[in-house]
């Protein structure tokens, strides 16, 4: 096997405090130290993974969410420990979520960009 566990992944945003307000303030990541790579962003810890957000130069296409909530759009998976509370959280939050219910244990949101993010129940 050539890849042995996910580094990283990365999310184009336009507005970088209104992302900061989502990724910190909503889904609790933690922010962690990040190079100066010539363009704004910020990065933060998930478990053992990294969470990257990148400011795009004006006009550079990096792809387009989907218009409207979709869990079959390109999306990123976290593994969350408590379905119940997260969601409670989340809805009184005013966060858009297709929820399929604690049995389930999939929920999906998007941040204010439109990137779509999935929430799953630990098994």
């Amino acid at each position: 096997m050539i890849a042995r566990r996910l580094h990283h992944a990365s999310f184009p945003v336009t507005d970088l405090e209104r992302a900061r307000e989502f990724y910190e303030g909503v889904l609790g990541l933690e922010p962690i130290a990040r190079p100066d790579l010539g363009f704004e962003g910020a990065w933060y810890r998930a478990g053992d993974c990294e969470i990257h957000l990148l400011v795009p130069p004006a006009g550079m296409d990096v792809g387009r969410p989907p218009e409207a909530l979709n869990p079959m759009a390109l999306h990123t998976a976290f593994t969350i420990d408590d379905y119940g509370s997260v969601a409670a959280r989340l809805g009184a939050a005013g966060i858009d979520l297709l929820d399929l219910g604690e049995e389930a244990g999939q929920m999906w949101l998007r941040d204010p960009d439109g990137n779509v993010i999935e929430l799953i129940a630990a098994r």
